[in-house]
């Protein structure tokens, strides 16, 4: 397989986790008031759980609209609707582990986090899939791993520049 082909299939791979991990911003400009899935309260170091940034609505818009994407893949032949569902999950899952242990490392919401930003939802997700439906080809996950970070830091900047982000990261 050519490495254009590898790069096309290991993104309608991980579509569905890139969309539930990218569209939970734009829950600020679809819902006025938005809940904390933590519910403001803090954890046993006294520290929030996870923050305000982590809502409700914005894990709803990100759970409906990979599993609306990993459809449509799955409808056109390019995906199968479990590993859709699997990465979905493990990807949120993965985004609020992420900013749980940013707040225990006293880092404010949206304060920068290097690698953990850019790859942990990404390696939950890839865990999760790996545990609940089987592995995934070591080529998907190494372009994965490869390419996500220049996607992460490419669609926050554009999410920045058009309000959705307080912050370019």
């Amino acid at each position: 397989m050519g490495g254009m082909s590898l790069i096309i299939e290991t993104l309608i791979f991980f579509l569905p986790s890139y969309v539930a991990n990218g569209l939970p911003v734009t829950s600020c400009k679809i819902f006025k008031r938005r809940h904390p899935i933590d519910l403001g309260k803090n954890f046993i170091d006294g520290r929030r759980v996870l923050g305000d940034n982590k809502t409700i609505e914005g894990f709803f818009i990100g759970l409906l609209s990979g599993l609306l994407v990993g459809l449509i893949l799955t409808l056109c032949g390019l995906h199968v609707i479990e590993s859709s569902i699997v990465l979905v999950v493990g990807t949120l899952l993965g985004d609020l582990i992420g900013s749980f242990i940013k707040r225990r490392i006293s880092l404010k919401p949206g304060s920068p986090l290097p690698l953990l930003d850019q790859m942990f939802f990404l390696v939950t997700a890839i865990a999760f899939h790996h545990i609940i439906v089987g592995p995934i080809e070591f080529n998907i996950v190494l372009y994965g791993v490869l390419i996500t970070p220049i996607l992460h830091v490419s669609t926050n900047f554009i999410a920045y520049k058009l309000g959705l982000k307080s912050v370019p990261w």
